[in-house]
């Protein structure tokens, strides 16, 4: 069947046909095609209005590409635009290659998800906990963001420019340990905690006997054919498509750097890559693509085993048409009554998502390279307005074209 996407470059629309071995037919074809093209118009246009300077977003369905869109530059310093072979930094969309690692354990008999976590990193007793002993918080506590440890790894300073940009290395981890606090009964609620997943990180290295990114090189990225990604600073032969990453203040753009190191907190968001890469990771959460590729999505985690990642452990929230809870590593966003599994990242001022909806083999992606900051008034981009806002347009307009769901027009994100 041919089916055709869009990419725009130095300003002209090019429209490149595919074959693509997909089940669509006529009505949906073309529902597909208008719905994707007005979401990306709104986007677009909000975009250039609020100033940010690159971005990328794309839709898939059966594990392949139904439609990729770029927008802006990547590095405003040499001229170079987004294209499709451009690298974003995902940030906290690694905390989900951490949880796939964790199961990869449990299913070799090597953990439990109940097991207590002083018993791979007993380092951990030093934690004051008031609600009673340490030995309460098990890994499921820490996957689903419930343990009660507070949100940010480094909670006192490193707002110098001659700070690293996270703690180095494990001892600097541990030296917190007796200043840090339980906050709530583990369990209890939900509560965003990055330093719980640099826990989790500890334990793949304890039980596997290599480094976080070693393990998850070898028994994620490269099983799943993620060639062009990695971890932290950029392989020289990548160089050229990495994009820098920008904050907005009185309408101009700084530059952040092209790279930097998320130190002991790779695991919980080191992770660098195209959005074809991002593209082959989504094929194996849908579990889409050819037999080929079925085949090795198995050898990464079995379907019953990432399925069993999606059940809900506690409620975030309830706003509108949305209604949000914590899974196992994975955020579950159910709007209007349908349940979407995916993750948000953000660090320095890149912001990004991924979502899919596993029964009918679909799946988004976008990332953004900058944000805004207060300043005289003029134009910035509210990059995280900007993703929610953008995340329901899809949720809305989009996926219901494979849902059999009616859609409905959702306003426009906060400009300012």
């Amino acid at each position: 069947m041919v089916f055709f996407t869009s990419l725009r470059a130095s300003g002209m629309w090019i429209w490149l046909f595919l074959l693509l071995p997909l089940p669509l037919f006529g009505q949906t074809n073309t529902q597909f095609e208008n719905a994707w093209s007005q979401v990306s118009a709104e986007l677009r246009d909000t975009l250039e209005a609020t100033g940010m300077v690159g971005s990328s977003w794309a839709f898939l369905r059966e594990g392949r590409v139904l439609a990729h869109e770029t927008f802006g530059h990547a590095d405003l310093e040499t001229g170079r635009r987004v294209d499709e072979a451009t690298i974003f930094h995902w940030g906290s969309i690694t905390k989900t290659l951490t949880g796939i690692a964790i199961f990869q354990l449990r299913d070799r008999g090597l953990i439990g998800l109940d097991d207590p976590i002083l018993v791979y990193v007993p380092e951990l007793a030093r934690v004051h906990n008031p609600f009673g002993p340490m030995d309460q918080i098990t890994l499921r506590h820490l996957l689903s963001h419930s343990s009660g440890f507070r949100g940010s790894t480094w909670p006192w300073g490193g707002a110098e420019e001659w700070h690293p940009h996270e703690p180095t290395r494990w001892d600097q981890i541990v030296a917190m340990l007796p200043y840090t606090e339980i906050l709530f009964h583990p369990g209890s609620r939900w509560s965003y905690s990055n330093p719980g997943i640099i826990f989790l990180g500890r334990v793949i290295e304890e039980v596997s006997g290599e480094e976080w990114e070693v393990y998850v090189e070898k028994n994620i990225l490269r099983p799943l054919g993620m060639q062009r990604s990695y971890f932290d600073y950029t392989p020289y032969h990548l160089l050229p498509y990495r994009s820098n990453n920008y904050t907005v203040q009185d309408g101009v753009p700084n530059a952040n750097g092209l790279d930097f190191d998320t130190g002991i907190t790779v695991s919980n968001g080191g992770l660098n890559a195209p959005l074809g890469d991002m593209a082959r990771y989504l094929a194996f959460l849908t579990g889409s693509g050819s037999e080929e590729e079925t085949r090795s999505h198995q050898t990464v985690l079995a379907r019953e085993s990432l399925e069993e990642m999606w059940n809900e452990e506690v409620i975030i929230q309830e706003s509108g048409d949305l209604r949000e809870s914590m899974a196992l590593s994975f955020f579950l966003e159910e709007f209007q009554g349908v349940r979407y599994v995916g993750h948000t990242g953000s660090q320095k001022a890149f912001f990004s998502f991924i979502y899919v909806h596993p029964g009918s083999e679909t799946g988004a992606i976008v990332a953004f390279n900058s944000n805004g900051q207060p300043g005289n008034g003029a134009a910035r981009p509210n990059t995280r307005a900007i993703l929610n806002w953008f995340r329901e347009l899809l949720f809305s307009r989009v996926f219901p074209v494979f849902l059999e769901q009616t859609p409905h027009p959702t306003t426009g994100p906060e400009r300012r």
